[in-house]
Order: C-alpha cells, then structure tokens, then sequence
C-alpha cells in the first residue's frame, strides 16, 4: 500500500490541532478576549498550581522552556499574572493569576468548554469519549519523545486521573469480521 500523508496520524493530528487552535481563537476575539490558546492553558495551569516558577509552568502545560518567557511576559503585561522572587531559589520568580486573570481565566474557560462539540462535532458523544480516551493513551506513551514533555508531577497527574476515569478500551471483532471499540 503506498503511503498517503493526508491519512497519517501526524498530519491528521496536525490538521485537528489547527482546527482546534483556530476555533477557540475565533471565540476568545468573537467574546473580546485578548488570549491565545498557550495563555488560555497557562492561566489555567496557574490556578491549579499557584506560585510555581517559569520551568514547571512550562512542564505543566508542555511547552517550550525557552518559548514560555515570551508567555509569561506578555500576561504579566496584561496584568493577569503577578511574579515575585522564590522564596526557595533566588534565580526564580513564582507566578501567580491576579484578581483579573482569574476573571479572563473564567470567561475563557467558559469558552473552551463549549469547543469539543464544534472542533469534535463529526463524531457521536460515545465516539467523543473513545476518541479521547485514545488521545489521552497515546499522548501519554509518547510524551517522552517530545521536545517539550508533560510534566505534571504526582499531584496533578492524580487529580487528572481522578476527574478523567477513563473506560477500558479494547477491540473486539464485529461479526462481519471487522474491529470495532468497545468499553468494559
């Protein structure tokens, strides 16, 4: 069989992300909020972990350490977020939402929320959830290959796992001889 890029995992995965990224940019301008996707997810990340440094945000959010500056910078300029020195390392700033990031970060969580039926909208509420659960599995065995690796740690991971209980998933043969997903 020769290879078709436009059916290869990556470029599949590529042309979602744009979709995806494209969306929530269209909703965060259409509600008047000066955000992109990486602040979005940064915001987010420092309400879940306040007063963590530049590094572990970027771990957090698996994004490039040499990149999240320019990130933080311009969210600090924003005045959504505060920096202040490490108590535990004098060459780090600690982040933290301001009393305004905490509003936008609302507002646009509101939004991100409603994007899965838009971006994931071909797919059937139970295709939604395998397609996820799948995401999820493969991200995850692949996370050390990337360049900028998730990095939870424990407490995260944990918390994520507890809100996300994803079904076991596993193929089944169909009578007609072809796979299919199934949920145990």
């Amino acid at each position: 069989m020769p290879f078709v890029f436009h059916d290869a995992p990556g470029f599949l995965i590529r042309r979602l992300h744009q979709i995806s990224v494209s969306v929530l940019e269209a909703r965060l301008s259409d509600a008047g909020l000066d955000l992109t996707p990486v602040q979005v997810a940064a915001l987010s990340a420092l309400s879940l972990c306040p007063d963590i440094d530049q590094v572990t945000l970027a771990g957090v959010i698996a994004y490039d350490r040499v990149t999240i500056g320019g990130v933080v910078g311009r969210l600090v300029d924003k005045g959504y977020v505060s920096r202040s020195a490490s108590p535990h390392d004098r060459r780090a700033f600690q982040l933290a939402l301001t009393r305004s990031g905490r509003a936008i970060l609302r507002d646009a969580e509101a939004i991100a929320v409603g994007l899965e039926e838009e971006v994931l909208g071909g797919l059937t509420a139970r295709e939604r959830e395998i397609f996820k659960t799948l995401l999820k599995k493969t991200a995850d065995a692949g996370n050390e290959k990337s360049r900028a690796p998730l990095r939870m740690g424990p407490a995260l991971t944990a918390e994520r796992d507890a809100r996300n209980e994803a079904p076991t998933i596993r193929l089944v043969a169909s009578p007609r001889r072809r796979s299919k997903l199934s949920r145990e």
